[in-house]
Formats: C-alpha cells, sequence, structure tokens
C-alpha cells in the first residue's frame, strides 16, 4: 500500500494568485490595442475567472422534502424470505437511498452517542489535536467558516473502535452504535449483491475485506453547509434518525432533499456500491448533509451532531465490477428438458453477455479516496474517469 503522507495535496483551483490585469487602452492613450493583443488580453481575462463560476457548488434553499422509500427487516423469527428485496433493489438501483424501519439498533443508543459525540466539540482546541493525531482520513479536523455558512467547520473521523490517545475520553456509546451500524452494513451489502447477482466479497464477515469510519460534525443553527468534510469513498453509509430533520444528498440525478422517519436509519449507496454492481445500482456521493436548525424547534441553544457510519474498504484495495455469480448446475432432467429450447438459451446467453459488459475499468482505492477527498469537485461524477465509453 502506498504512504497516503508521500501524497501532495493537490492544487487549490480557487483563491490562489493571479497575475496583474492586462493593461487598458486608457492607461496607453497613444498605443491602441492590436486585435492579437486584445485576444490575449481576453484570454488573461478568462483564466482568471472562477473555472466553476456558472456551476452551484451548494444545494439550493428548499422548503420541500420527499420522504426516502422505506425498508423494514424482518422480526427475528422471520425468514430471510420475508424481507422485501423487491424494494430494497428497487430503492438502492433507481434512488441510491432509502430508510430502513425495524433495524434494531435501540434509540436510547443513538441518544447517549450524540452525547458523547457533543461532549469532543467542547473539548479546547489543542486536547482535540492531541486527542485524535491526523492519520488520513482520521482523526480531528477544522476549517473556518464564512460569514454566509460555507466552509466544513470541525469533524472527527473515527475508525471502528473509536479510539483516541487520551484515556480520559469515554466513547463506549459510539463504539456500540458504530458496530450496531456496521452490522446493518454489511446485511445490507449482502442482499443487495445477493438480489442483483454479484458476489459479496464481504460475505465471510473477514475484518480485513472492510473498514468502517464514524464522522462525526457538529450541526449549527443558522449556518449550512454542502458537505460535512470532505468526499470519501464508501459501500454503504447509514445515519440513525435521533430526530425529524431535512436532509440534502448529491445523488445521480443532482440534489435531493429528504424527510426520513424518526428512529429509521437512512442508508446511502455509494460510489464502490455502483462499480461493484457493474452500474446497476444509484449511488450518493459523500455523506447526506442534515439541514442545521431543523428538527430543534427553533431553540437556538439546542445543539446536535450528525454521526455517518461508512463501510468501506482498506485503502490498499483495488476496485472493479464484481465477477457474476454462476448458475447453479442443472439436472440431467433439466438438460433434456431444454434440448429443445436451445435457440432461446443461446439468445438468453446473448443478452445476458450484453448485459454483463465491463462499465468500470479498476483502479487503486487509495488513489481515488485521496483525489475526492481533497478535490471536492461536486459538480462533476469523480468516477466518469473510470468508465468504459462504447
Amino acid at each position: 500500500m502506498a504512504s497516503s503522507t508521500q501524497k501532495q495535496q493537490l492544487p487549490t483551483f480557487y483563491g490562489g494568485a493571479t497575475s496583474a490585469p492586462p493593461p487598458t487602452p486608457s492607461a496607453q492613450p497613444n498605443n491602441l490595442l492590436s486585435s492579437v493583443d486584445a485576444a490575449d488580453a481576453l484570454s488573461r481575462l478568462l483564466h482568471r475567472l472562477p473555472p466553476a463560476l456558472s456551476l452551484p457548488t451548494r444545494p439550493a434553499g428548499s422548503s420541500t422534502a420527499t420522504c426516502p422509500p422505506l425498508v423494514s427487516f424482518p422480526d427475528e423469527a422471520g425468514s430471510a424470505n420475508n424481507i422485501n428485496l423487491h424494494d430494497l433493489l428497487s430503492s438502492s438501483s433507481q434512488l441510491g437511498f432509502f430508510q430502513l424501519a425495524n433495524h434494531s439498533v435501540p434509540s436510547q443508543l443513538a441518544n447517549s452517542a450524540e452525547s458523547e459525540a457533543l461532549s469532543l466539540f467542547d473539548l479546547p482546541r489543542e486536547k482535540k489535536e492531541s486527542y485524535f493525531p491526523k492519520n488520513w482520513p482520521l482523526g480531528y479536523e477544522a476549517e473556518d467558516r464564512d460569514e454566509e455558512g460555507d466552509g466544513l467547520g470541525e469533524s472527527f473521523c473515527l475508525d471502528s473502535s473509536c479510539s483516541a490517545e487520551s484515556t480520559e475520553l469515554e466513547l463506549a456509546s459510539l463504539l456500540e452504535l458504530t458496530r450496531a451500524l456496521e452490522q446493518v452494513g454489511l446485511r445490507i451489502v449482502g442482499l443487495i449483491s445477493g438480489s442483483l447477482g454479484f458476489e459479496n466479497p464481504l460475505e465471510k464477515d473477514d475484518p480485513a475485506r472492510f473498514c468502517t469510519l464514524t464522522w462525526i460534525s457538529e450541526d449549527q443553527p443558522g449556518k449550512r453547509s454542502m458537505t460535512s468534510g470532505g468526499f470519501y469513498p464508501y459501500i454503504v453509509g447509514l445515519q440513525y434518525q435521533i430526530r425529524s430533520r431535512k436532509y440534502s444528498m448529491l445523488a445521480d440525478s443532482g440534489w435531493v432533499s429528504v424527510l426520513p422517519q424518526v428512529d429509521s436509519v437512512l442508508v446511502t449507496i455509494g460510489d464502490i456500491a455502483q462499480v461493484w454492481s457493474n452500474g446497476k445500482l444509484k449511488k450518493v456521493r459523500g455523506r447526506a448533509v442534515g439541514s442545521s436548525g431543523e428538527g430543534m424547534n427553533n431553540n437556538k441553544k439546542s445543539r446536535s451532531v450528525s454521526i455517518s457510519v461508512l463501510v468501506t474498504l482498506p485503502l490498499d484495495s483495488r476496485v472493479s465490477p464484481l465477477v457474476m455469480i454462476p448458475k447453479q448446475t442443472t439436472t440431467s432432467e433439466d438438460v433434456i428438458k431444454n434440448i429443445n429450447e436451445e435457440e432461446e438459451e443461446l439468445a438468453d446467453d446473448d443478452d445476458e453477455e450484453e448485459e454483463e459488459k465491463r462499465v468500470f475499468n479498476s483502479f487503486s482505492f487509495e488513489d481515488y479516496a485521496w483525489r475526492v477527498y481533497h478535490e471536492r469537485l461536486h459538480f462533476k461524477d469523480p468516477l466518469d474517469r473510470y468508465r468504459i465509453i462504447t
């Protein structure tokens, strides 16, 4: 695995130093600009403009929000066949997100985890930095907000053990919530892969095959931010809904606003799952962003945090469309029965081969994760460079 410390952060395209503007005719009254000079001056002027001047970089404010499709796990005594796979598959493939009910994550645990998370933001700045040393993407990160609420604010990224350098911190509830949502996420990956027919690399529940990150950011009433921390690739993202609040998400269809039910788990399908499914699944780029002030009863002193659990991959992984699960071996009776349907089977096989042409090239997860985290280009799909154009 390449060391991330050896990487150089990508250049900043906004706010960088610019050259002085070209001289104007008024400054040189005796020298008129030639057509070539005028073209050069215009070219320099265009290069000084922000590259995304006409493109929105944050979701437009909207007072309406849709309710995400509701999917339920079966009761403990229920059979796996009782799971409505059609709803789960439909929501994932057409939207890239849904809300999950009957998930067995207790609300008391989510509230305790939120209290622990809020205590992290009360720490002095020096303790935040010393207790959570930066080991990208883990650790504490802060970026000042401007008057309009832009910027990333403060955030913590913890591993699956929710560990810190200091024994003064008690994060037992955060750890328990992370593990509970991790199990929900692994189950969802298994259901989606089984219903779509691609191999599930997490089937053996081997911790070396995946990793889990918990991203925590504080919501600020009266402020809004397009993202809460940099984008980071993942398979599925999960956010427990402690209270009623609206979320903004950047899906394949564009920015969408949703209002999940209280005590549900908002599930977003990530870019890695889209590649694994060979493009069959839609995705959400980055984490869902909670609208500040929603569900706070207009109490400016109320505080809340966004806790996102991301089931993702180790940095040394390689991402590519997964091999389809082979069909079960047929019996001799089935073979005899299908002899007269040979032409139909050949036609079906041709259709399947056509459907399963790869739409993505394979790529290094670490390189991809580093790029999407630091570039933060919200108007361009970072997976486009890996798509196979036919």
